[in-house]
């Protein structure tokens, strides 16, 4: 089974965002069965976080949160990859700012996310330009 979701959290930093995206991944996919996970994420920040268990930090619910559930008797990996390289991410991220405030599962992705899925499918990227 195929499905995907988006989140309106109503306001936040992008970090939460990225990490509330994590958790709620994660849980999604632990209630599905899955068991062999990659989660991608374009936020270094968020990896960093929930590598280092920053006890300190504003967010850090939401990576205890994370970091039990890697714990559980699954195997995750979590992966820095550019938004330029991950079109569906992009996509369902843009998507929750235009949705009613909760989680947002969809069963059978519409042909939008099919095209995007493609693209991620095949390994098309496009370019990131850098300023120094």
């Amino acid at each position: 089974m195929l499905q995907a979701f988006s989140v309106n959290l109503g306001g936040g930093s992008i970090t939460h965002a990225e990490l509330a995206g994590i958790e709620q991944g994660m849980r999604l996919a632990w209630e599905m069965g899955i068991r062999k996970l990659a989660v991608q994420t374009d936020s270094a920040t968020a990896i960093s976080l929930i590598q280092e268990d920053p006890s300190s930090h504003p967010h850090r619910m939401l990576v205890k949160s994370i970091r039990r559930s890697l714990s559980l008797e699954w195997e995750v990996t979590i992966d820095h990859v550019f938004r330029e390289g991950n079109f569906v991410a992009d996509f369902l991220a843009s998507r929750g700012h235009a949705l009613p405030v909760g989680l947002h599962v969809v069963d059978v992705p519409g042909p939008i996310l099919g095209y995007w899925l493609y693209y991620d499918t095949i390994g098309v990227q496009t370019p990131r330009s850098i300023i120094n």
